[in-house]
């Protein structure tokens, strides 16, 4: 259940342009696609994913840190992780567990096969993008159960880029594909108000205080 009553009263401390935005930013909002890192070594790298998703409307991003366990750099996610919300697993089963409970299938994001490029892929179903190990790529648990691999054309030299680098373009594209199409990939209105609530709550100075004012007996 919803705190309407808080929600609305948090909102009274927010400019009438803030809460503009937040209506606009929310009806952008998609858990259609979700994206999953996997123990990705460059600090930097997994703060530019939770940028990208922030920027392409994505709601979620799940964290694999098997190995690797970092704080989220601030600087380069520029306060997208405010905005998304971010899962954390520390194992790669536990991760993909989760996403196919949810709904999802699993997409191994790869440059060494052929099975679907990036413009030929069906954007109707719920799905989970995977991006590996900036070296190593994707684990063998991945590849093991994928349901689908993707790849991005290229035709030069180098074959593969950088995770933050993949991750946009593919997001750009099935992103903009997805609000072209008459499904229904937009957040319930339930998700909408948790959300609503959720930055207002991030938003609002002495949030605790304000609480315990209006629940003051």
């Amino acid at each position: 259940m919803i705190d309407i009553k808080l929600l609305e009263h948090l909102e009274t401390y927010l400019t009438d342009s803030r809460k503009e935005k937040f209506k606009k930013v929310l009806s952008e909002r998609t858990r259609h696609f979700t994206v999953a890192t996997e123990d990705v070594y460059q600090l930097h790298n997994t703060s530019a994913v939770i940028r990208t998703c922030d920027v392409f409307g994505i709601q979620e991003v799940q964290i694999i840190e098997e190995r690797n366990t970092k704080r989220i750099d601030r600087e380069i996610a520029m306060g997208a992780q405010k905005w998304v919300d971010v899962n954390r697993f520390h194992s790669v089963n536990d991760c993909i567990a989760v996403m196919k409970q949810k709904g999802y299938q699993i997409v191994a994001t790869s440059p060494h096969t052929n099975d679907c490029e990036l413009y030929d892929f069906d954007i109707s179903k719920k799905s989970c993008f995977f991006f590996g190990r900036e070296v190593e790529g994707l684990s063998q648990e991945v590849l093991d159960v994928a349901d689908c691999f993707l790849k991005i054309p290229m035709v030069g030299f180098t074959e593969s880029l950088n995770i933050s680098v993949s991750a946009a373009i593919i997001l750009q594209q099935v992103t903009s594909k997805l609000r072209q199409s008459d499904m229904d990939w937009q957040l319930t209105e339930h998700e909408i108000l948790v959300k609503r609530l959720d930055w207002a709550i991030k938003s609002t100075r002495s949030y605790e205080d304000i609480v315990k004012k209006i629940y003051k007996s």
